[in-house]
């Protein structure tokens, strides 16, 4: 009846030892697949404005958060591939660096709609203020395109044209890029 239980117990454990084995050391840390390049948009639209712009670096891809506190579900979108970002209303070219840019646009006025007064620092074809993306594997470069009739509009260097997601969260949205198009690290 030992015997039994000992070879019982050894088949499990070789068992176990296999199943750990045969996944691939990668397979738990792989990056999400899937996002693909296309636009991608949210029509919807709020007059609460913009407050911030933000950026963060993760393992599998770069991040742009635009803030909009109390925009809750009101807000809409759209992000996409451009070959040159054109400021609204005037259709002036700003420069954006990178091997391609990402036109980013938030339904949402980045200054009060009451009073005019801006409620987000940024000046147009300029760097976003407080943003630093050095060192950054995806990000090359942000510009502040503006906000236009309740618009604001950013460009967005990137590496390459990579797969992204957009999300819509409580009170922000969030523009992640990928690193790469395989998944892998």
């Amino acid at each position: 009846m030992r015997r039994s239980r000992t070879a019982w117990a050894a088949a499990v454990l070789m068992s176990a030892a296999w199943a750990v084995t045969a996944i691939p050391a990668d397979a738990a840390t792989a990056c999400p697949t899937g996002w693909g390049s296309l636009d991608k948009s949210r029509a919807a639209g709020t007059t609460t404005p913009v407050k911030n712009i933000r950026t963060g670096s993760h393992t599998c891809y770069d991040r742009m958060v635009i803030d909009v506190p109390g925009g809750g579900s009101g807000l809409g979108y759209r992000v996409r591939y451009v070959d040159r970002l054109r400021q609204d209303g005037s259709g002036r070219p700003i420069s954006v660096g990178g091997g391609a840019v990402l036109e980013v646009r938030v339904a949402a006025p980045a200054y009060d709609p009451e009073s005019g007064t801006p409620t987000y620092p940024g000046r147009v074809a300029r760097p976003l203020p407080g943003v630093d993306i050095s060192g950054y594997r995806t990000f090359r470069d942000t510009r502040f395109a503006g906000s236009f009739e309740g618009e604001t509009q950013v460009g967005l260097g990137v590496r390459a044209r990579l797969p992204f997601r957009v999300q819509l969260l409580a009170d922000r949205v969030v523009v992640d890029v990928a690193h790469n198009w395989t998944g892998s690290r």
